[in-house]
């Protein structure tokens, strides 16, 4: 699922497009900053965020991180506006269609399991193992789109660090690392960031050996969701496709086959050991 233009995919998609909300929301923000006397820049330094992530909330090229937008409330004077204006906000058609409704619900899921077979999930990527993914699929993206690209990947990650923590498992596959996509200096930044990932308190990180002669995954990639009222739903894409997936026959087989993964992948001691371990042969 990629996190956010067709995201988990190996880095193909369109061109990330401007909502109106975003724009709308971007204009809010400028206008509360200008009332407050601050130039872009005092701001940046007042939010602790780059000047591109407030110049491109801004100008709607970014989403709005969740703690951006909690600092910008209370900084700005917002009265509560800008938090009911997040509510409505919507990424436009840089999302694959399919995907639109998975990424809205994200924004408050309580729990989230990701088993990924074709690259490192996208919650976990370093900017320049995303830089490398989205370089690899034709047809090759611009500057620009690259790095509209990467900035909504690079926003996703919010949600690994959101005030209400998200519960978050990860499954994927030991030959994803192996493939060393990048280069070695790419593998390392990479890795040293999984390792990192793996020892915050509310992420379950689990590798799936190179060797297992019993694995559940053989149909694919898959996401599981459970939202605030404790319901859940699926997602799984292929090339062209994305599926949510509500219907609960589907969604007890889908549990069933993540169950299985949980059981047949290294313990989430044993893939921080094996992390560590491939970290220092490079």
């Amino acid at each position: 699922m990629a996190d956010y233009d067709e995201e988990e995919r190996g880095g193909g998609g369109r061109e990330p497009e401007r909502s109106d909300s975003l724009r709308t929301f971007g204009a809010f923000v400028k206008a509360l900053r200008q009332r407050a006397g601050l130039t872009q820049e005092a701001w940046a330094e007042r939010s602790g965020y780059s000047l591109s992530t407030c110049a491109g909330v801004e100008q709607g090229r970014r989403f709005p991180p969740p703690r951006f937008i909690d600092m910008a409330e209370v900084e700005l004077d917002a009265g509560g506006a800008l938090r009911e204006a997040a509510k409505h906000l919507s990424r436009g058609n840089g999302i694959a269609a399919w995907f639109r409704q998975w990424a809205k619900m994200e924004l408050t899921a309580l729990s989230l399991y990701t088993y990924e077979c074709r690259v490192v999930p996208g919650l976990l990527q370093t900017e320049a193992y995303a830089r490398a993914v989205m370089r690899q699929v034709p047809p090759m993206p611009t500057d620009e789109q690259l790095n509209e690209r990467l900035a909504l990947r690079l926003d996703r990650q919010e949600l690994l660090h959101r005030k209400k923590p998200v519960m978050f498992s990860f499954i994927f596959e030991q030959a994803l690392l192996e493939r060393r996509t990048g280069g070695e200096e790419v593998t390392r930044e990479l890795l040293d960031h999984l390792i990192a990932c793996a020892q915050l308190p509310n992420v379950e990180l689990q590798i799936m050996p190179l060797v297992q002669p019993e694995h559940a995954g053989l149909d694919g990639a898959l996401q599981l969701l459970e939202t605030p009222e404790h319901q859940w739903f699926a997602y799984s894409e292929g090339q062209e496709t994305g599926q949510l997936i509500s219907e609960p026959t589907s969604l007890s087989r889908l549990h069933m086959v993540y169950a299985k993964l949980r059981s047949q992948a290294l313990t989430p001691a044993d893939s921080l050991s094996l992390l560590k371990r491939m970290r220092g042969a490079l």
